[in-house]
């Protein structure tokens, strides 16, 4: 036997699997820091340029030729940087459009690569807005093409247009309760599972066990899955949470109950229970209360309301779905359509 193989001997399937998700989870996140901190070199410079040019007045026209040459300078001593007359005269726009924006939305333009930020300064105007599609972007690691769709299928205001569903706010500190309303959305699309028939709740379970790194992609950042019927022992029972996650930043387990119907009152007491064992034989010394989530096929606001009055436990309800929504998916092929027509 080979001393790989002794060393595995030791450890259980389970085991060395929560290992290597850890593992691939700590890669990940030292890749987005590195990622995030040349984003954040490179808009110092691009910001710095812009500014400049601001500030000796140059416009397109008169001062074309005083940029031109500008740019070939810069290209003969930084070849590799991209200066051309284009790309200043973007940098220019990257300052004018932020400069007299708050110190928080200046923050995140500042660590989105350069293409996200050439798309929101063509696309959109209002800082809200911006602010949200370079959240999202961030969260979910959008690529320019993901947040080019978003844009046009206007994921903002879809997202304003949704009810909170959960008790976050009475049931967390107010810090954690602001970062766990950023973190968990009230709708979920499961597109990539490929579904085209109905299934059962154990089905779908396992179609997201086969898919969970696109599952924890659409989570969004901070999840690491640690088991699906997940055992919870406790006076002689037994008791399976349907899958079970850690969010680094939340420093919380996170229990999810899928449900393949519409939401129903007493999935709250379940995940009620649940997540009282999960503190009770889980959680560890400084970590936070668990969370629960449970995700349906359908949900009423008003009944969710109701269900989560007297829980003490935080726990939200979110729907999701196999395919873009309709009226999302209409809107964009138009889209399409109208900018192939135009060109």
């Amino acid at each position: 036997m080979t001393k790989n193989k002794t060393a595995l001997s030791h450890l259980n399937e389970a085991e060395y699997g929560e290992i290597l998700n850890q593992a691939i989870s700590q890669i990940r996140t030292a890749r987005v820091q590195i990622a995030r901190q040349v984003n954040s070199s490179t808009q110092t410079v691009y910001w710095n340029l812009g500014k400049l040019l601001f500030e000796k007045q140059l416009e397109e026209g008169y001062g074309s030729g005083v940029v031109k040459q500008l740019s070939i300078d810069l290209k003969t001593e930084f070849p590799d940087m991209g200066l051309s007359p284009r790309n200043l005269w973007d940098m220019k726009r990257f300052y004018e459009r932020y400069f007299e924006a708050n110190t928080k939305l200046r923050q995140a333009v500042a660590v989105l690569p350069w293409g996200h930020n050439l798309l929101l300064i063509n696309k959109l105007k209002d800082d809200s807005q911006v602010e949200f599609y370079i959240n999202e972007s961030l969260t979910k690691g959008w690529s320019r093409e993901l947040l080019l769709n978003a844009i046009k299928m206007d994921s903002y205001g879809q997202a304003q247009k949704r009810v909170q569903t959960h008790n976050f706010d009475q049931t967390l500190p107010a810090t954690n309760a602001d970062y766990a309303n950023e973190v968990f959305k009230s709708s979920y699309n499961l597109a990539f599972l490929g579904v085209t028939e109905p299934l059962k709740e154990l089905a779908l379970e396992n179609r997201l066990i086969t898919k969970i790194r696109a599952f924890i992609l659409e989570l969004g950042k901070g999840f690491t899955f640690i088991g699906n019927q997940y055992r919870l022992e406790y006076n002689g029972k037994e008791y399976f949470v349907d899958m079970l996650f850690f969010h680094r930043g939340l420093r919380s387990l996170v229990a999810i109950e899928l449900k393949i119907g519409s939401f129903k009152a007493e999935y709250v007491g379940k995940m009620n229970l649940y997540l009282s064992l999960l503190d009770r034989l889980e959680k560890e010394s400084g970590e936070n209360p668990s969370i629960g989530m449970i995700l349906c096929a359908d949900k009423d606001h008003v009944d969710v309301e109701i269900a989560l009055q007297d829980i003490n436990k935080p726990i939200g309800v979110a729907e999701y779905q196999f395919l873009l929504p309709k009226e999302a998916l209409q809107a964009l092929v138009l889209s399409e359509l109208n900018s192939k027509a135009n060109g």
